[in-house]
């Protein structure tokens, strides 16, 4: 399977619903955005550092720490304005960043609870800044679909490295699934 990051990410946007209204208020609040991108990546790294193989992941370089404290700043702006209109630019960065966790060695047992973190303490400063209901739900469909470009790309590291086929692979999760 080649995972084609646009329509990969067309997909997507159907499935959780994310519509031009979404998108608008996004835009919108792009320079909240912006403003609370740096706090948002104190939490967030904040959170990674208790995870002891997290802390180690994040501190096996030198500057890296930094370095992605800048990358999460970018990458949190850009939910906002979404690149190009959450087109083929946006989705080819978010694949990108799906296979860099899949090389760094960042597991889906920390994508997941991280991306959580994230959305919860948007959902936070929201209603602090009272800011509409409506902008969480836009943010959350956002942060569901950059964890969908992170899950997508471990898949495709797993078929790459198997060489199974994405028939195979469905089949197996298929009757996995029936045997619990």
């Amino acid at each position: 399977m080649n995972v084609e990051p646009l329509s990969f990410m067309e997909a997507i946007v159907r499935r959780v619903q994310l519509n031009e209204q979404d998108k608008e208020l996004l835009k919108q609040e792009a320079d909240w955005g912006k403003t609370i991108a740096p706090q948002m990546a104190d939490i967030f790294y904040d959170y990674l550092g208790r995870d002891e193989e997290m802390n180690a992941i994040l501190n096996a370089k030198e500057g890296r720490i930094h370095r992605l404290r800048e990358t999460f700043i970018q990458w949190f702006y850009e939910m906002f304005t979404g690149i190009d209109g959450w087109g083929k630019a946006y989705a080819d960065c978010r694949w990108k960043i799906g296979l860099v966790h899949v090389r760094t060695g960042i597991g889906p047992q920390h994508v997941v609870p991280a991306m959580a973190v994230v959305v919860t303490a948007v959902g936070q400063q929201l209603r602090r800044d009272h800011k509409p209901e409506v902008l969480s739900d836009a943010l959350s469909k956002i942060c569901m679909i950059d964890l969908a470009f992170i899950e997508q790309a471990y898949s495709e590291a797993l078929l790459q490295e198997t060489g199974w086929t994405q028939a195979l692979f469905q089949r197996l999760i298929a009757k996995g699934a029936a045997q619990v």
